[in-house]
């Protein structure tokens, strides 16, 4: 069974992003928990200890964000994060994978299966809270710099059973320079910037290029960047 549920509201009732926190180790839970409640705008609408709790915990909660541990007993995240992914009902949902440096070979197969972003577990309050509010708005990935190294070394292994990589060619040469600063960690006003057009513009080129690609979110087309080449360090 989950663990009690915690809540924060924001100021002036303003919505809140829902997050459930899912780790086997009742401190860690605890740690992000304490700082979630602190933080504006954030609210913890439960826990849960194994993959199977998660699943069960994000349909009757229906959060916004899931921080999932990979490593868990009964089930483990990456499993419980493709049903969550899979899911039509949970399609409002973003799943961040909590893991550590030394669980690398997870992140990709986490990217591909549907989360939305990765964490380290020892990251900086402040970078879990973006993470989390990044996330809740369907943004760029955590840590821009770290998350490229990751995605683009496990990008170049090969994977077994992987489906095929869609092809580039649907894009314009417009989404493809648009994709290409996704990769680079760029939110929509950053990209906006640098290309000197509206953030509604980039949007849209964000919004047809995921459609083009079939990609699910903005973590996954970070990841079809540097499988095809068009993103490299």
């Amino acid at each position: 069974m989950c663990a009690a549920s915690s809540f924060v509201r924001g100021p002036y009732n303003q919505p809140v992003t829902r997050v459930l926190l899912v780790d086997d180790h009742e401190l860690v839970r605890q740690g992000v928990a304490a700082m979630l409640l602190n933080a504006d705008g954030i609210e913890v609408v439960g826990e849960a200890r194994t993959g199977r709790e998660a699943i069960e915990a994000t349909r009757r909660d229906l959060p916004d964000v899931v921080l999932m541990d990979v490593r868990m007993p009964v089930m483990d995240g990456l499993e419980a994060l493709r049903a969550i992914a899979g899911d039509p009902d949970l399609a409002a949902t973003r799943v961040v994978v909590l893991t550590t440096f030394e669980m690398d070979e997870y992140v990709f197969d986490a990217l591909r299966s549907g989360a939305s972003g990765f964490l380290i577990k020892d990251s900086e309050p402040e970078d879990i809270l973006r993470a989390v509010r990044v996330a809740a708005m369907g943004e760029s990935l955590l840590s821009p710099t770290v998350t490229r190294r990751v995605i683009a070394e496990l990008a170049s292994r090969p994977a077994p059973r992987q489906a095929p990589v869609p092809s580039l060619d649907p894009l314009t040469e417009r989404e493809r320079e648009v994709v290409a600063l996704v990769a680079e960690g760029l939110s929509n006003d950053e990209i906006a910037q640098r290309l000197v057009v509206s953030p509604a513009t980039i949007r849209t080129h964000v919004g047809r290029a995921m459609s083009k690609l079939d990609a699910r979110d903005r973590a996954q087309l970070v990841v079809l960047a540097f499988q095809t080449g068009l993103a490299h360090l």
